[in-house]
């Protein structure tokens, strides 16, 4: 072959190589040439350690994902609209989008409970095995699409711890008269016994705690509770936490909106949702520790367990309350047949594999 000859073939293939780049970028999002704007409410205060910073790096990755493609504005609680408003805001279509726990909209129907967590329920992997590989995504989106709206888990605590607590909990009757702050199905469980549960925004809950509007409050773990300095209002940390064994939380949008992306949006909001579901509850589980340790060396704090008395209050009053539940609804009682089931099987799994495993293992190595 001629030097022109093999001159002229090489550019040949360029203009071919150059064009099928031009065809590849030109169907690469006509996607490219338009930008959606994806406002974001939240539940939890601005810079909020574990929830609050968990919201944030989500929208983040949205528009890092999408590479600006979608524009995503964050409103922290109270900035756009107040805390348990941002489900009628998402729903109305005023915001697109809510990084929330849908256990606050029980009032709405006790089946939002199931997808956040309920008492004696599912650890974290267990929920979100329910949701990704049985039928929970199905119900959910059954549930949320009857009020506009569309949900994707977008993160998790794992299992929380019992609450704080001003005086020791011996005894069912040591709840009866209680004001603590404590929502979904856990609070009518504290109900059935005599506590009046209260339902308090994240940011509204230490002021209370100080002031003595409530005697005692859950939230989250040691991570997410140091931040939030209970223990300079409340003496005894109490464990594990029946109320909130696990679970997810929400990233609610409006399902209009949403059934009007494209295919190539609907996936980086589920990649990144799916990358954030995975990271909240790890980032949990690598700062407990130090952070339970902080508090009981140099805070004071009095870590306590429920004797298997309370406990079993607990456990019949959350019967009386499941049943209540089933009775609302066909719906709730679907809900609930599903997630029972599911909970029985892989729960008796788990008891034989890493539960199994972690109480040996802790023996073993003196843990």
């Amino acid at each position: 072959m001629s030097r022109r000859d093999f001159l002229k073939d090489s550019t040949k293939g360029v203009v071919a190589a150059t064009a099928t780049g031009a065809a590849i970028i030109a169907s690469a999002p006509a996607i490219a040439q338009t930008r959606t704007e994806l406002n974001i409410v939240s539940t939890w205060p601005r810079d909020f350690p574990g929830l609050g910073l968990s919201a944030q790096r989500l929208a983040k990755r949205i528009s890092d994902l999408s590479d600006g493609l979608i524009e995503t504005n964050y409103f922290a609680a109270g900035e756009k609209v107040g805390a348990f408003d941002v489900f009628d805001d998402v729903a109305s279509g005023n915001s697109e989008a809510y990084i929330a726990a849908d256990y606050y909209w029980k009032g709405k129907h006790p089946g939002f409970a199931y997808f956040t967590s309920v008492p004696f329920g599912m650890t974290t992997p267990e929920w979100n095995a329910w949701i990704k590989f049985k039928d929970g995504q199905a119900l959910w989106d059954e549930l949320s699409g009857s009020f506009g709206i569309k949900a994707i888990t977008c993160g998790g605590t794992g299992t929380q711890m019992g609450g704080w607590f001003n005086k020791e909990i011996e005894s069912a009757e040591d709840l009866k008269g209680l004001k603590i702050r404590i929502p979904g199905l856990g609070g009518d469980v504290m109900a059935k016994l005599g506590a009046s549960p209260v339902s308090l925004p994240g940011g509204q809950i230490y002021e209370n705690l100080v002031s003595g509007a409530i005697d005692a409050t859950e939230w989250v773990g040691p991570y997410n509770d140091y931040f939030m300095k209970f223990y300079e209002a409340a003496k005894y940390y109490y464990s594990p936490g029946m109320h909130e064994p696990g679970g997810g939380l929400a990233f609610g949008m409006n399902k209009e909106w949403w059934d009007k992306r494209s295919n190539y949006e609907k996936i980086v909001i589920e990649a990144a949702c799916m990358e954030e579901n995975a990271a909240q509850p790890e980032e949990a589980i690598a700062n407990n520790g130090e952070f339970l340790r902080v508090m009981v060396e140099d805070n004071g704090v009095e870590l306590r367990e429920f004797n298997d008395d309370v406990y079993d209050s607990f456990g019949a009053a959350a019967a009386e309350v499941f049943e209540e539940t089933r009775d609302h609804s066909e719906l709730a009682a679907k809900i609930d047949d599903s997630y029972q089931k599911s909970l029985r099987e892989m729960g008796g799994y788990l008891k034989l594999a890493e539960i199994g495993f972690s109480i040996q293992r802790n023996r073993v190595l003196g843990i």
